[in-house]
């Protein structure tokens, strides 16, 4: 009878886990640091100065107590519009459409605030959060249903459905639910100071970022620590043997995608509730957009989505004082995050090259030792 292979060690199996938690943070932070390295050399042969954009964003996004509170309340959305794209990707979906979702979502919580005056207060926002939630489950979900169940790629459904969903506000917003008062910009008639959220205590921070954070570790909770999750992970991983094993394939898609949607959406009842206190066009304003690049530096990890929302709401939040010192059109920004995205995208090319992070090659390496020993 012949022996099994022997098992690593201990040690070996902790710096192996070591490793690869390694590699998960070294590859997107050197993406990262490279993407803002190509964007100087950029500025410098335009003739500004890489140095001075760093210290912009710093004094921007971080250095005071306002700058912080400004990328804390930019931070808050994106924290749903990355959930949006993290959760689908645990299936092998790339679904690109938050965008929409968020717009919805705000509209929606508006368009419900005038018939729930009468309830109290608490109850009333509830309400409006859940119908954000229901519009963006049933906008998003619909993309998942399309990929299982009629083949659709669901890169280009959300996209498009995107589209179809601020076309379709901006309707509503310009005709049926405008506001009459509002002239000059339309508008969507004001919740009213009675749903209006305060800020959180001791941050002066609404309520969106504290809820971000609970969603973010809520999904990880539901992807790392759940079979709902482990079943979403076995089928992004390998659909056939998914089905083989019975696994109701199209279900989880349309779950995970629904599920996306409804967090995207909450991002726009926030903004509603706690920052415009109308819908209007700047619902819209890119956050949905922008999720998708805080998810892939994440790798999709909920927990990771929190400090990288916070270094690009960050970012974001410095791009009026980089229009100013650096006499750079307001785009500026824009251009900086789609050249982190097109690094973190070439970046993915790298995972398993390095020997650091290849336990495997750790374990051949031991057992040959063993062998000669």
């Amino acid at each position: 009878m012949t022996a099994g292979p022997a098992r690593p060690s201990a040690g070996l199996q902790a710096r192996a886990w070591l490793a690869r938690r390694a590699e998960a943070v070294a590859i997107p932070v050197g993406a990262a640091v490279t993407g803002f390295v190509v964007f100087g050399i950029f500025l410098a042969l335009m003739g500004k100065s890489p140095v001075q954009l760093v210290e912009i964003v710093w004094r921007g996004g971080f250095g005071s107590a306002f700058a912080l509170g400004n990328t804390l309340q930019r931070a808050a959305p994106l924290l749903f519009a990355a959930l949006c794209v993290a959760l689908p990707a645990r299936l092998g979906l790339v679904v690109i459409g938050g965008e929409g979702a968020i717009v919805l979502g705000g509209l929606a919580a508006a368009a419900a605030a005038p018939s729930l005056a009468a309830l109290p207060a608490p109850l009333a926002i509830v309400v409006m959060a859940c119908a954000s939630a229901l519009v963006g489950a049933i906008w998003i979900g619909a993309v998942g249903w399309l990929q299982a169940y009629r083949g659709v790629n669901a890169t280009i459904a959300s996209l498009l459905l995107s589209y179809i969903a601020i076309a379709l506000a901006n309707h509503l917003i310009e005709g049926p639910l405008r506001d009459p008062a509002s002239l000059n910009k339309p508008a969507t008639l004001p919740v009213g100071d009675a749903l209006m959220l305060g800020p959180m205590p001791g941050l002066g921070v609404h309520w969106g970022l504290g809820c971000g954070v609970i969603a973010c570790l809520a999904a990880y909770l539901l992807m790392d620590r759940t079979t709902v999750g482990f079943a979403a992970r076995i089928a992004g991983g390998n659909v056939r043997a998914a089905q083989i094993q019975g696994l109701p394939v199209g279900r989880l898609i349309v779950g995970f995608t629904a599920l996306g949607g409804a967090f995207a959406a909450l991002a726009g009842f926030f903004e509603v509730v706690a920052v415009q206190g109308t819908a209007n066009g700047t619902l819209a304003a890119g956050y949905g957009y922008t999720g998708i690049l805080v998810a892939f530096l994440a790798r999709q990890n909920p927990i990771a989505i929190v400090p990288v929302a916070f270094l690009l709401g960050g970012i974001e939040a410095s791009g009026g004082l980089i229009q100013r010192r650096m006499q750079l059109p307001d785009a500026t920004v824009l251009v900086l995050e789609g050249l982190l995205f097109l690094v973190v995208l070439m970046s993915e090319t790298l995972y398993g090259r390095f020997k650091l992070f290849s336990p495997h090659l750790w374990a051949a390496r031991g057992e040959t030792a063993r062998g000669t020993a």
